[in-house]
């Protein structure tokens, strides 16, 4: 297999993160700094901000979810995946999975992570949720991690989440709380989709975070 993180070395400040996820080690590729990223005429144009280059403790709560949900051949769906840790604990999990995002740097990062942790070849696919595909499918677990970080996110996630998520499928989204995600169980109740919400607390070098876990489904399944 040709190596796919060589291009990234060249373009990218990169550093190595080492994560467990359920008893398994990932080593995880990212840009070192996402805030030397920010291209201010893409924020000027689009704005768009670099988050998919972070690892946040949201993704570490969704992966831990993931991996312990092993099940093969069930079709995953991965909004937002950024440099790819919750697409590869479902992928190391046996989910047929496809990660997605806006930036396709991320979608680089994703492939490279895969390929690093012994994963294979990973599906992925740029995904603009204001202008969704008409052929993207119905997945049996929509998943994302911190995608909420902006208002107009809630109504887009959910959207996406209808779009979909097939009729007796599940989706899975963690948020650190954002004020800006105060409206989503709202947005998803609005399209007639079932919410439940809980708390998950996890640590990250030293810090403690709190998790909202939202657990979404059709009206009747």
């Amino acid at each position: 297999m040709v190596p796919v993180a060589a291009p990234l070395h060249e373009r990218f400040d990169i550093a190595t993160v080492e994560v467990s996820i359920a008893g398994r080690r990932y080593e995880l590729l990212k840009p070192r700094d996402a805030d030397a990223l920010l291209d201010e005429e893409e924020f000027e144009h689009d704005d768009r901000i670099p988050y998919w280059a972070e690892l946040w403790p949201s993704a570490r709560v969704l992966a831990e979810l993931l991996a312990k949900q092993a099940d093969c051949n069930r079709r995953l769906i991965e909004l937002g995946c950024g440099v790819g840790l919750a697409s590869l604990a479902a992928q190391a999990a046996g989910f047929d999975v496809l990660a997605t995002d806006y930036y396709d740097d991320a979608l680089d990062f994703v492939r490279a992570n895969a390929q690093r942790n012994q994963l294979g070849e990973i599906a992925t696919r740029m995904v603009d949720w204001r202008h969704l595909p008409d052929d993207l499918g119905r997945f049996d677990l929509v998943v994302a991690a911190d995608v909420l970080y902006e208002r107009p996110n809630s109504a887009l996630v959910a959207a996406t989440i209808l779009h979909s998520l097939a009729a007796h499928g599940e989706a899975l989204v963690t948020d650190p709380r954002r004020g800006a995600a105060a409206g989503f169980a709202d947005e998803c109740r609005r399209r007639e989709l079932l919410v439940r919400q809980s708390e998950i607390p996890i640590m990250v070098d030293g810090k403690d975070y709190t998790i909202d876990l939202y657990r979404i489904s059709r009206s009747g399944s």
